[in-house]
């Protein structure tokens, strides 16, 4: 499983937009310079954002782009949410199979032929309880968490140079 380029941008931005003073609305060329990404394709990334309630456009001179809720309110889980999409991650492609048939709870050889397909097949159960506990950690994790991890890092940093 691979996430988009799309969601490392999303991501990066926001712990940018964070980071930022809130008084200070970042326009989409500055964050594009700071990501080395292009403008337009990072417009269609903060629209999706935008669109999905993390982002607020902040139109005029000193318009730009600010976050619509507290960093701390804001999960991995919103943001992959928002640009990878709602789909299950794992879809079983074999129902029709005797294979299938063999791995689902419900069977046990005297199911009629429009109840083979109604049990939970085991492989499926598997990957959806995967899905859940991804979920569930992306869940955890704030934009804000990542902004104090990096500054705690940053005055140990400090701290280590002038000793």
């Amino acid at each position: 499983m691979q996430f988009a380029k799309s969601t490392d941008y999303a991501l990066h931005a926001l712990v940018h937009l964070a980071n930022s003073d809130p008084e200070y609305k970042i326009g989409i060329k500055e964050l594009s310079n700071m990501l080395y990404v292009s403008e337009s394709y990072l417009s269609k990334i903060m629209t999706k954002l935008r669109k999905d309630g993390i982002v607020r456009a902040v139109p005029g001179v000193k318009g730009g782009y600010e976050l619509s809720r507290s960093a701390s309110h804001i999960t991995f889980l919103d943001v992959i949410l928002s640009t990878e999409g709602r789909q299950q991650m794992f879809n079983c492609s074999n129902s029709d199979s005797r294979q299938h048939t063999l791995l689902t709870d419900e069977s046990n050889g005297q199911l009629r032929d429009k109840e083979k397909h109604q049990g939970v097949c085991r492989i499926k159960e598997v990957m959806d309880n995967a899905e859940s506990a991804l979920h569930q950690f992306l869940k955890n994790q704030s934009i804000q968490s990542i902004v104090d991890k990096a500054n705690k890092d940053c005055n140990n940093h400090l701290q280590k140079e002038s000793d």
